[in-house]
């Protein structure tokens, strides 16, 4: 078989490759085609285009890159002619992928959807859209499957997820070797994660690094983004306990006490490798502004939504601010605060189904295919 997969950002990249893996064990045929990153390129694919070169954070941000936004649709729509997939597998980045998806069905290909579009959180009006246009969805959320069936009278299939396999199959450096290899001193470690695409770094960084100076005793390590040079975050190291490491975010959070976390996939990461955490984020003013108005959640962090109620101590926007960093920093230093929020971790592990998404998708799409 063909497989064509379209991925716009890191956490896509990631599941994309594991479930290129999982195809490839059971499709001893099976070749691969992929808008995506260095993962899925790693896995066997193809790739066309890095979704480092279309990845455009927030509502003005899109704006005001509409044109190469609609360049990057049409190239996509011609690939995918040239190449005559046997299905189309669209990973998330709703945006970009619910246009070709709309485009494809048209043109008779098959479409399926492996991790679905945040349509419980906002827009729910997509919800059409990807009955008209998407003939299988996997999701990997568990309250996503009542969503979908219940709500909206739309099968899905509920794989798990990947995630958990990211993490078992990872091979962990000893935190003392990881120490050592990265010049790091014996201090406790903090886990800076403040995403991976420029504006959000810049944005993040600057208020995860203020409080640095008021923690000597402490060290800071920021963990960079596969999507960025290293000559980015220069500009961010300067201070005395302020270290950067890249390609390394799993050995890094093994290695510390406590994480600040920019809301995403990563705060599930940080979960569900047991690291206490403040989740933050802080966007462009008039995106957080349109956002606001149309997302109808409690919460923003995964970790939040799956346990569906507060696990982890979110700081949104004007709230995300060093005063209230120091203070929520301060309570996950606390040990009966660390205990709670270890206990809540474990019950979110076990909400998420357990390891063998990515395969289980893999079966379920292949046999759907033949």
């Amino acid at each position: 078989m063909k497989y064509y997969l379209i991925a716009g950002e890191a956490s896509g990249d990631l599941h994309g490759s594991n479930l290129i893996k999982g195809l490839a064990k059971i499709d001893e045929h099976a070749a691969f085609r992929c808008w995506g990153g260095d993962l899925m390129e790693a896995a066997g694919a193809t790739l066309v285009r890095h979704y480092k070169e279309q990845s455009f954070m927030g509502f003005f941000e899109v704006i005001k890159n509409l044109p190469a936004i609609f360049r990057n649709i049409r190239s996509c729509k011609e690939d995918i002619e040239s190449y005559d997939p046997d299905v189309i597998i669209f990973i998330d980045y709703s945006g970009f992928n619910l246009r070709i998806a709309q485009w494809a069905k048209e043109k008779g290909y098959k479409t399926f959807y492996y991790v679905s579009p945040q349509v419980w959180a906002s827009r729910e009006g997509r919800i059409k859209r990807i009955k008209r246009d998407i003939d299988e969805m996997f999701v990997i959320l568990p309250f996503e499957k009542d969503f979908y069936e219940k709500k909206h009278n739309y099968p899905v299939n509920f794989v798990g997820h990947p995630l958990l396999d990211a993490i078992a199959q990872q091979e962990r450096t000893p935190p003392e070797d990881f120490r050592k290899e990265f010049d790091l001193d014996e201090r406790p470690i903090i886990a800076l994660l403040p995403g991976s695409r420029k504006q959000e770094i810049t944005n993040m960084l600057e208020v995860m690094l203020s409080v640095a100076a008021s923690y000597s005793e402490y060290q800071f390590v920021i963990a960079g983004a596969p999507s960025q040079d290293y000559e980015f975050y220069q500009q961010f190291i300067g201070k005395s306990n302020v270290s950067f490491v890249t390609g390394r975010t799993y050995d890094l959070l093994h290695a510390s006490k406590a994480a600040l976390v920019t809301s995403g996939t990563a705060t599930l990461e940080t979960a569900l490798l047991k690291i206490p955490q403040v989740v933050c984020y802080k966007g462009n003013w008039i995106s957080y502004q349109i956002a606001k108005r149309i997302i109808t959640l409690d919460y923003i962090s995964l970790v939040n939504l799956i346990m569906n109620r507060e696990v982890v101590k979110e700081l949104i926007q004007d709230e995300f601010n060093t005063s209230r960093l120091k203070e929520e920093f301060d309570k996950i230093l606390d040990p009966e605060v660390r205990a709670r929020i270890a206990k809540d971790y474990d019950e979110l592990e076990q909400k998420l189904g357990g390891t063998g998404a990515s395969q289980e998708a893999a079966r379920l799409m292949f046999e759907k295919i033949s």
